[in-house]
C-alpha cells in the first residue's frame, strides 16, 4: 500500500533544497559582478533559516520584502519557503500607500528591506505599520537590523521547522487597477504543481542562461525555482535599460529571459539603433499584457523565432496557456494576437454569463481549473466565493477559441466598451492601431458621451520622427474595423501612464474622463 503521507510531504522548499544540491560548483545567481555558486547559495539559505528563526519568526508567519533584483533577496525568499513563512513580495515601484495597506492586510510580522534603494520609503513606510514585530535590513542601515548580523541557532538542518504541504507559502498581491489589491493565497501544493508545470510546458534552453530585469517580485519570481531545478544561471538586474539589458545578452551570452511588451518595444528601437550580438538567445518569454501583433512580428524580424508567450494571472501563476516558439511561425492569419492553447494540467474553459460554455468562435469569460490555482482571496471570502464560483476561476478576460484550439482574447470584461448599444473590444482597435507605421504604442478606453453613452478615445505615442494626424487614424481604424469600433477622438502622448507591474495603466487614463460619474459605465 503506498503511505500517502510520503506524496504529501513534498513542499516548495523541498525542491529548492534538492535544486541546491545539484551542480554545486556551478554559477546559480550573478549581479552587478557578485557571483554565488550552488554550494554557496545553499549554504547562505540555511544560515538565513537560523537567522530568522533566532529572531523568533515560526511556520506561519508573514513575512514582506522590499527590494530590487539581488542576490540578498534571493536568499531571504528562498529561507522564507523553507520554513513556512507566508512570503509576500513588495513591488519596488509600489507607492507607500499600497505598501501600508498590505502589510496589514497580510498581517505581516517582520518586513526586510533594501535599504540603499529604499530607504527614505521604508521609513515613510515604518511611520504608519505599527503592527510589525521585525524591521530587517541587507547591511547596516539606520532603521532597521542588520539580516545578515542575526545569531543563528546552530541547529541541525534536520530539526528546523518545517513546511506543510497545504501552508500558505506566497501571499501575493494583484496590480490593483480596478480597486484595492487582493492577496492571492498559494500553498506548497499549488508552487509544487507551478514548478512542475513550468519545467514541463515551457521550451528552456538545455543550458539555461537567464536574464531576469522584471521584478522578482512578480512573474520572474515564480520562475527562479524552477530553472534552479535546471541547474541554470540567473543574471539579476535591479531594473530594466533597454541598452544594458542588450550589453549583457552579448557579453554574457545569455539565452533565455521574461519581458513584458512594453520591454520589447523598447528593446526593438534599441536594437535598431545600435544592434548588439543577441544570436544567443533561445527563448525569449513575455507575458503580463497583451502585446501588439505588428510590434510582435518586428520583434521577430529582428531577434529571430526565439518569443513564447505565457498566459495566466498572479491566481494561477504563469501556468495556463503558452503559445509555444514554433506556433508564432506560420498557421492562420491573426495567430500573433493568440496567447496559445491550454498547458497539459490545465483546464480552460470559455463560458458565458449563465456559466456555461459557449460555442467555438463566440466570446466567452476565460476560466481555469488546475492544481496550481491559488486557494482563494486572503481574508476576502466574498471575493473569493465571487471569483471561483462554480469551481473555475475566473479571469475577467474575454476571448474565443479558433478552429486550431488556439485562444485569442478580445479584452478584459470590465473594460468592454458599450457605445450605441454595439459591445467594442479596446484590444482589438488598440491591434489595429498600432499595426500603423507611425505608431508605437497605443491604448482605448471608453469615455462617457451624451449621444452613444460610451464613445471610443484613441491615446497614442507616435514614433520618434513620426507624423499622423487624428483623422488619419480615425480613417485607418474605419477601413480596417468599421464605424463603431473607430475613435471618436484622438489623443497624442508622450508615454502612456504605466502601471507597476509594466502594464498600460487604463485606470489612470480613464480618471479625468470619469471624475465626478456615479458608475463608470454610461
Amino acid at each position: 500500500m503506498i503511505d500517502r503521507h510520503l506524496h504529501d510531504s513534498a513542499t516548495y522548499s523541498d525542491l529548492v533544497e534538492l535544486a541546491l544540491q545539484q551542480n554545486p560548483d556551478a554559477p546559480a545567481l550573478v549581479q552587478d559582478g557578485r557571483s554565488l555558486s550552488y554550494a554557496a547559495l545553499r549554504t547562505a539559505v540555511h544560515q538565513m533559516q537560523d537567522r530568522l528563526l533566532s529572531a523568533g519568526l515560526a511556520r506561519t508567519d508573514g513575512i514582506a520584502q522590499l527590494s530590487s533584483n539581488r542576490i540578498d533577496a534571493v536568499i531571504v525568499q528562498l529561507a522564507s519557503f523553507a520554513l513556512g513563512l507566508r512570503y509576500t513580495p513588495l513591488h519596488p515601484m509600489g507607492s507607500v500607500d499600497d505598501h501600508a495597506y498590505i502589510l496589514e492586510d497580510a498581517e505581516v510580522s517582520a518586513l526586510v528591506v533594501e535599504p540603499a534603494q529604499f530607504g527614505e520609503h521604508a521609513r515613510q513606510l515604518l511611520s504608519r505599520a505599527t503592527s510589525l514585530r521585525h524591521v530587517f535590513s541587507h547591511g547596516a542601515s539606520d532603521f532597521a537590523t542588520d539580516i545578515f548580523s542575526l545569531p543563528m541557532t546552530g541547529a541541525p538542518a534536520k530539526s528546523k521547522a518545517k513546511s506543510h504541504p497545504e501552508d500558505v507559502v506566497a501571499l501575493l498581491y494583484t496590480g490593483g487597477t480596478s480597486g484595492r489589491s487582493k492577496g492571492v493565497t498559494l500553498t506548497n501544493r499549488s508552487m509544487v504543481m507551478n514548478v512542475l508545470l513550468t519545467l514541463s510546458g515551457w521550451e528552456w534552453p538545455a543550458d539555461i542562461r537567464f536574464l531576469c530585469s522584471t521584478p522578482i517580485t512578480h512573474a520572474t519570481g515564480c520562475m527562479l525555482v524552477p530553472i534552479l531545478s535546471r541547474g541554470g544561471t540567473i543574471h539579476l538586474h535591479a531594473g530594466f535599460d533597454a541598452r544594458k539589458f542588450l550589453a549583457t545578452v552579448a557579453r554574457d551570452r545569455i539565452n533565455s529571459t521574461f519581458l513584458v511588451p512594453t520591454m520589447i518595444y523598447l528593446l526593438i528601437e534599441a536594437q535598431r539603433t545600435a544592434p548588439v550580438d543577441t544570436s544567443a538567445l533561445e527563448t525569449v518569454i513575455y507575458g503580463g499584457s497583451p502585446i501588439s501583433p505588428a510590434r510582435l512580428a518586428e520583434a521577430i524580424a529582428l531577434f529571430g523565432p526565439v518569443f513564447m508567450q505565457i498566459y495566466s494571472q498572479s491566481e494561477a501563476p504563469n501556468c495556463a496557456t503558452v503559445l509555444r516558439k514554433k506556433e508564432h511561425q506560420g498557421g492562420v492569419a491573426g495567430r500573433h494576437a493568440s496567447c496559445g492553447r491550454p498547458l497539459p494540467g490545465i483546464t480552460v474553459a470559455l463560458l458565458d454569463d449563465d456559466h456555461h460554455p459557449v460555442k467555438r468562435g463566440d466570446i466567452g469569460e476565460i476560466c481555469f481549473r488546475g492544481p496550481s490555482i491559488m486557494q482563494g482571496y486572503w481574508n476576502k471570502p466574498e471575493e473569493t466565493a465571487e471569483t471561483l464560483r462554480g469551481g473555475w476561476l475566473h479571469t475577467g478576460d474575454l476571448a474565443f477559441e479558433d478552429g486550431e484550439g488556439f485562444l485569442h482574447i478580445v479584452d478584459r470584461r470590465k473594460e468592454m466598451i458599450v457605445s450605441g448599444g454595439f459591445n467594442v473590444y479596446p484590444r482589438e482597435i488598440e491591434d489595429v492601431i498600432t499595426a500603423h507605421p507611425a505608431i508605437s504604442s497605443a491604448a482605448v478606453i471608453g469615455v462617457p458621451d451624451g449621444k452613444w453613452g460610451e464613445a471610443v478615445k484613441a491615446m497614442i505615442v507616435l514614433r520618434e520622427g513620426a507624423t499622423v494626424t487624428a483623422g488619419e487614424i480615425m480613417h485607418w481604424v474605419r477601413e480596417k474595423k468599421g464605424a463603431v469600433a473607430t475613435p471618436k477622438s484622438v489623443d497624442f502622448l508622450d508615454a502612456l501612464p504605466l502601471t507597476a507591474l509594466g502594464k498600460p495603466d487604463k485606470k489612470t487614463l480613464r480618471a479625468r474622463y470619469w471624475a465626478g460619474q456615479q458608475r463608470q459605465v454610461s
